[in-house]
């Protein structure tokens, strides 16, 4: 998720500066002479965005196949498709996120448990799963809200109090569901070229998570409530810590006639929240463990080519963007790449999955409308 709020925010503050002028200096002219200013937009920034882009080596921990070769197959193609809004207004942002992520056939929807495996452990084949994913995060900016400067000294630029929240679902056997809230503060700093970075040190919690294989009576858990099965599949799991970080920086250096490039990337640290069953972790320590692991969500970097600015002038400036980005994912949902037997490694000999790492070069379109 890279998240332009310095770019779009100094230019969404310079227009109203400039209004703000405008009205002191109307106030010294004559009564006649002076003119009614026009209303200040609930919204100064209103910006929409979609996307397509395909992602070649995708995963989804837990499922995984065996090639004729004897090797793992832990990855999958996905077509993603997402809607971004951010908005800028007088105290703070809010950006939120929306997408669809459409699978191979090596993450199978349900009744398949596995690549070409159903529940009732029959050959089955089954279509690539769908997942729909959003994320909403807002900020609350310190100078805004005491009407104040103080927080603006050398290359930060504001405090924020941030809040935000994700959640999913999933048609896989598992059906997922996850729900989660954040909140905690934003650092704000700028970096040349008109870049910018955020630093937000947060509270997590992940409050609800559907797990089909840890309900009672599912046929893969045991028969004990609260000790070896979740009595409806949902799981609660502790709160934690989280960072994230997110840059974008035009790249200024080229010369004029070159200038449609930039850089931008994310990380997010989400500390360990428990056992990942929402269980008690019976099968003990190492390799058997099933207790969760800090996790590693992140893009370092998206190289992007403003198309719009290319062709049609400044006017049109990131209406089209065309980007390639590289995506690293370890412990993926928290999930031990290096434990988990039956999802991250293999049970009977430890052997990895590949499906609790994900790492990717992917790329795609997005237009502004």
């Amino acid at each position: 998720m890279s998240f332009r709020f310095k770019a779009i925010a100094a230019a969404a503050l310079s227009i109203a500066t400039l209004a703000i002028s405008g009205l002191a200096q109307a106030a010294d002219l004559p009564v006649k002479a002076a003119k009614k200013a026009a209303d200040v937009p609930f919204f100064l920034v209103i910006d929409n965005r979609v996307t397509f882009s395909w992602m070649p080596k995708g995963t989804d921990p837990g499922m995984w196949s065996v090639r004729p070769d004897g090797s793992i197959n832990g990855t999958t193609a996905k077509q993603v498709y997402s809607f971004t809004h951010f908005d800028l207004w007088a105290y703070g942002t809010n950006f939120f996120t929306i997408s669809m992520f459409k699978s191979g056939k090596n993450d199978p929807a349900s009744p398949c448990i596995a690549p070409g495996l159903s529940a009732s452990f029959g050959a089955a084949d089954c279509a690539g799963a769908t997942e729909i994913y959003g994320l909403f995060r807002s900020t609350f900016g310190w100078n805004q809200l005491f009407n104040t400067k103080a927080f603006t000294m050398g290359p930060l630029q504001d405090i924020s109090f941030e809040v935000g929240m994700d959640g999913n679902s999933e048609n896989t056997f598992l059906a997922p569901a996850k729900r989660d809230v954040v909140a905690g503060l934003q650092f704000a700093f700028d970096l040349p070229y008109k870049g910018y970075i955020n630093v937000a040190p947060l509270m997590y919690w992940e409050f609800s998570n559907h797990n089909a294989f840890t309900q009672c009576g599912g046929g893969f858990a045991g028969p004990l409530p609260g000790v070896s099965c979740n009595s409806d599949g949902n799981v609660s799991y502790n709160p934690t810590w989280a960072v994230e970080i997110n840059y974008y920086m035009d790249l200024g250096f080229l010369p004029p006639n070159m200038q449609f490039w930039s850089i931008s990337g994310r990380a997010g640290w989400y500390g360990a929240k428990g056992d990942s069953n929402g269980l008690p972790a019976l099968s003990g320590p190492g390799r058997f463990s099933t207790a969760s692991k800090v996790e590693l969500n992140s893009e370092p970097i998206r190289l992007t080519f403003d198309a719009s600015k290319a062709v049609w002038g400044d006017k049109y400036s990131h209406f089209v963007d065309l980007w390639v980005s590289y995506r690293y994912w370890q412990n993926k949902f928290g999930l031990d790449h290096n434990a988990m037997p039956g999802v991250c490694t293999v049970a009977a000999t430890g052997q990895s999955t590949k499906s609790c790492t994900e790492s990717t070069v992917y790329g795609g379109i997005t237009v502004k409308f």
